[in-house]
């Protein structure tokens, strides 16, 4: 463990929307380039490679310190974890001059440093609980699922013979008794002490909220069970915590999302697979305030289904509750990230985390350190079709309205009551009835007229003067949730206009036909880059 810590930077205000694409972020090109050659693997941070992701981590180590106070996980040579950063940031508490003194983290990093060793078995591929967002001085962290017995056993026997008989993940040498030994031949006991860690961890973090995507309750190879999860921990280790089983569709769904050019609206998951067992499953006290009918889950598109996930997921981490969250899928690189992404970007469009990024640094952060250093297998994925990284930032466009605000919660706490006139509700009417369309990928709300003002869905301060006198919170508020819809935005266009000039033209594989125009033509009209006819709009 680094005791590194970071001081925060002078900040940076939002850019300005104007007619011109949002400026990209320098290096972003770059690191888009890297992303699409290779798999990150910490081991591998040496050579031409090495040097490239050693600037890459360098710039996420500044983006972090402007706005945050951070220690340094070290995990060089991926000694903890062969896919996670070699340099895993803590955040400790906001640094700004207004945040400097509110919020705290009480965790002590050596402590922490102490129980990520200790529990680093017991998930899927080594991927242990790791703190990756920092919100109202809750810990949002992210994870691979409970590894089973059969990579439990494996990984605790290599680890006990390439260690020269030292297994790092049980205990320091002295703290191993007769009776620990003798423990390591019960399945359950070897369960008790590796989850126990576990647990410890999440404790630690004031974790209270595990979100489960897997559609399955345990993942299956060749007929055995490779992975478990919480809500089918037979002795029910978990039981303390609050366990919300959310099925979303893996990575290989999303093939079908590109081959349907793009579009997600009407795409809707196949419930009824042999291997789709987890049913949807969340506490009555969680869904209550959201005004969504859960039991209609399995007849979500994909749009819908990500769309009520995150609501969800925003209306854990913003309540009065002081628990963190814990987000998860199988491996923890697919699903996992999108939605870890999805929850930085709404929050930082908020203007209530990385307050002083600007969209084109916060885009370059999420992508390299959310996706890129949690080794997500973008070049694997790309040969399959299974763009889920394309979708996710795509998805941007489906959750700039109000209903994705953190500020929403927060306002009608400290509302006052409001005067005649026109109401919060009949101003937002007026924004859906006259704005063109957000949904559709061949719309005219496209890359250049997302950044343009006066565009389709543009939000002029003219809507906010029909507010009477006595409403001057909703006027403001209104403008904030102009602002949340003008960063997203931006934040898509520049990421459409990097990965259609480097990732996007490769995904697509030449054919002996000369079919590649036609492939290269489906791409750019369905990330929004080219309209298709006016009759779409």
């Amino acid at each position: 463990m680094a005791g590194a810590r970071a001081a925060a930077a002078a900040s940076a205000g939002p850019s300005a929307s104007s007619g011109n694409p949002p400026p990209q972020e320098p290096g972003l090109g770059e690191l888009l380039e890297e992303f699409s050659r290779t798999q990150y693997r910490a081991k591998d941070c040496s050579g031409t490679g090495g040097s490239k992701v050693e600037r890459i981590e360098k710039r996420c180590l500044e983006l972090f310190g402007r706005d945050y106070c951070y220690s340094v996980i070290q995990n060089v040579n991926g000694d903890i974890c062969g896919h996670y950063p070699q340099h895993i940031v803590f955040l400790e508490y906001e640094s700004s001059e207004k945040e400097k003194d509110t919020f705290q983290s009480t965790v002590q990093v050596s402590k922490l440093q102490d129980l990520v060793n200790r529990s680093k078995t017991a998930r899927c591929r080594g991927r242990f609980v790791c703190p990756v967002i920092l919100f109202k001085g809750k810990h949002i962290c992210r994870s691979a699922t409970l590894a089973g017995w059969g990579e439990l056993y494996g990984r605790t026997g290599y680890n006990y013979i390439f260690s020269g008989g030292a297994d790092d993940a049980w205990a320091d040498a002295e703290d191993i008794t007769e009776e620990d030994c003798a423990l390591r031949s019960s399945d359950t006991h070897l369960f008790d002490k590796v989850r126990g860690y576990d647990i410890k961890l999440l404790r630690y973090l004031s974790v209270k909220y595990i979100c489960d995507l897997m559609v399955e309750n345990k993942k299956v190879k060749f007929g055995m069970n490779v992975t478990s999860s919480e809500k089918v921990d037979k002795a029910q280790r978990y039981a303390d915590f609050t366990l919300l089983s959310i099925p979303y569709p893996g990575c290989e769904f999303f093939k079908e999302y590109k081959d349907r050019d793009y579009m997600a609206e009407g795409l809707i998951f196949n419930w009824k697979q042999d291997y789709v067992d987890a049913p949807l499953s969340i506490p009555d006290f969680l869904t209550c305030s959201l005004n969504i009918d859960w039991s209609q889950y399995q007849s979500w598109d994909l749009v819908q289904q990500t769309q009520n996930y995150l609501k969800l997921l925003l209306s854990i981490i913003n309540s009065d509750d002081d628990s963190g969250l814990l987000v998860h899928c199988i491996s923890g690189w697919d699903r996992t990230p999108l939605f870890i992404s999805l929850l930085r970007l709404s929050l930082w469009a908020d203007g209530l985390i990385h307050t002083s990024l600007k969209p084109a640094e916060i885009l370059y952060l999420t992508v390299a350190y959310d996706w890129f250093l949690f080794g997500h297998m973008l070049v694997d994925r790309l040969s399959k079709g299974e763009e889920i990284f394309f979708f996710c930032f795509n998805f941007l466009k489906h959750i700039i309205s109000e209903e994705f605000s953190a500020l929403k919660t927060q306002r009608r706490k400290s509302l006052p009551a409001r005067d005649a006139g026109f109401t919060l509700e009949d101003i937002c009417m007026l924004r859906r009835k006259d704005r063109g369309s957000t949904t559709s990928l061949g719309s005219d709300f496209s890359l250049v007229m997302e950044s343009s003002p006066g565009a389709a869905g543009s939000f002029t301060y003219e809507a906010v003067e029909l507010v009477p006198a006595g409403a001057q919170t909703q006027a403001a508020w209104l403008a904030a949730l102009s602002e949340r819809e003008t960063r997203l935005q931006e934040v898509r266009s520049a990421f459409l206009a990097t990965y259609s000039s480097t990732v996007g033209l490769r995904a697509a594989a030449p054919s002996p036909s000369g079919a590649i125009g036609g492939l290269l033509e489906q791409f750019v009209r369905g990330v929004g880059l080219r309209g298709t006819s006016s009759s779409t709009l």
